[in-house]
């Protein structure tokens, strides 16, 4: 389908709306990507899959994909053995959940809902409830391991618990020696350089022996690390490498696990965003309060009150529209303001959203045909860049549509012969939709 008509019939403000109704940024992506197909079988896979969504959506509530993001990337990196970080662990871990709620919403709605469409996508998901019930379990947030991820990393962890509590212990009796405290500048505990330090007056410095780690910005205040804690401090300090290493042991495990599966995360990955994907269009379709059309391959269009999806819902007057069974050529006029151009959009936008596998919003047993182009000329044309004038320009596109238009095409005129003389404009307009109606093209002007 030619782009041109997309932006002219504001097929993608459709899309942009679409978007919204999707969670994960790979379905929000799908969304936007999507164009018009011509092959019927196709098409109407496409729209049976938003029935059985919408039939799901009606039975048994909305279901949230919230959580999917691709974990491509950190598969690839699983796939040549490299160990994940605790975010690329939790991303996965999220994706897992909500594997879990889209299983159970399956569950749930066993009974009611005989099988489908969307089965297959439902009964492919694996949650992997043992791997994300480790990954919960060791890994608390992006920075934070917890003390029961191994028994290692627990003894590691009271140690230096019991190492600090020596320091501050130590350091407290310092503060509170009336000698010592004299030359401090606070009586507080500081820390500079991961190390526990004490803020001593300048003209002291010499009476409290250790290691000076910072100064102040005023140059009154030194942070020195009394002698007496050094080894302590160092001993933290060779706990926290200890800690550091057993981390990466559990990253690795944790790792190492998900390898095992990286096949079903990579599956339920792309179960899921086609489901996102698919859910989408049958939220959009309740919201326009839409349904499937039937389609046929003969250039027949039947629309019961059928609405133009972007004008407010209760301002928008429906139409009932025939073309292509008793006559394949249809000619609307009216006074301005009289719903002519909405209703050559409605016709021109509704096509393009059905071949899409959206529903569309008109009445049950409205009819479309599958079309391999979609031709429209509405709205100004004049062309600044290419100096062309209004009916310039018009020409163009009409000279183009007669070019290439053939029995597979649907051709949308909106005042056609406009920008010119009228009588001229009108005797050109009639030589344009005769030789259109004499090669059998579904036109409406």
């Amino acid at each position: 389908m030619n782009e041109k008509v997309l932006k002219t019939l504001e097929y993608n403000k459709i899309l942009n709306q679409l978007s919204e109704y999707a969670c994960s940024p790979e379905a929000k992506k799908r969304c936007l990507a999507l164009r018009p197909i011509t092959d019927k079988v196709q098409i109407e896979q496409l729209q049976l899959q938003t029935k059985d969504a919408l039939s799901r959506l009606f039975r048994c509530g909305n279901l949230s994909f919230s959580g999917v993001h691709s974990v491509n990337d950190s598969l690839k990196r699983l796939e040549i053995g490299a160990s994940l970080s605790a975010a690329e662990l939790l991303s996965i871990c999220s994706l897992l959940e909500a594997a879990k709620r889209v299983k159970a919403f399956s569950r749930s709605e066993k009974e009611e809902v005989p099988d489908d469409s969307l089965t297959g996508f439902f009964t492919e998901i694996e949650p992997l409830t043992p791997l994300y019930d480790e990954i919960k379990r060791c890994i608390l947030a992006e920075d934070e391991i917890a003390d029961d991820a191994s028994s290692t990393l627990r003894s590691i962890r009271r140690s230096m618990r019991g190492m600090n509590d020596r320091i501050r212990a130590q350091m407290n009796n310092m503060i509170n020696n009336s000698t010592t405290r004299s030359h401090l500048q606070d009586a507080v505990i500081t820390m500079r350089d991961g190390r526990y330090c004490l803020p001593v007056k300048a003209e002291a410095k010499s009476q409290i022996p250790g290691m000076v780690h910072d100064q102040s910005s005023t140059g009154s205040t030194f942070f020195v690390e009394p002698m007496a804690v050094v080894k302590l401090n160092n001993d933290i300090r060779e706990l926290e490498i200890e800690e550091a290493k057993e981390i990466e042991v559990i990253l690795s495990t944790l790792s190492a696990q998900a390898d095992l599966h990286r096949d079903e995360i990579r599956y339920d990955l792309e179960n899921m965003v086609e489901l996102d994907f698919i859910f989408a269009r049958a939220a959009l379709a309740m919201e326009q309060n839409a349904n499937e059309p039937i389609f046929n391959t003969e250039g027949k269009i039947h629309l019961r009150k059928a609405r133009h999806p972007l004008i407010n819902a209760k301002k928008v007057v429906p139409i009932d529209l025939s073309l292509g069974e008793d006559f394949d050529l249809l000619i609307v006029t009216g006074p301005n303001t009289g719903g002519k151009t909405v209703s050559l959009k409605t016709v021109g936008l509704l096509t393009l959203m059905g071949q899409s596998g959206l529903h569309i919003p008109a009445l049950d047993r409205s009819s479309l045909s599958v079309f391999d182009e979609v031709y429209a000329d509405i709205g100004d044309e004049q062309s600044i860049e290419q100096s062309l004038s209004t009916f310039s320009s018009h020409m163009t596109n009409v000279v183009s549509f007669l070019d290439k238009a053939d029995r597979n095409s649907l051709v949308l005129f909106d005042e056609l012969g406009a920008g010119t003389d009228p009588t001229e404009g009108a005797a050109l307009a009639i030589a344009i939709l005769s030789t259109l109606h004499e090669r059998g093209i579904r036109t409406m002007a």
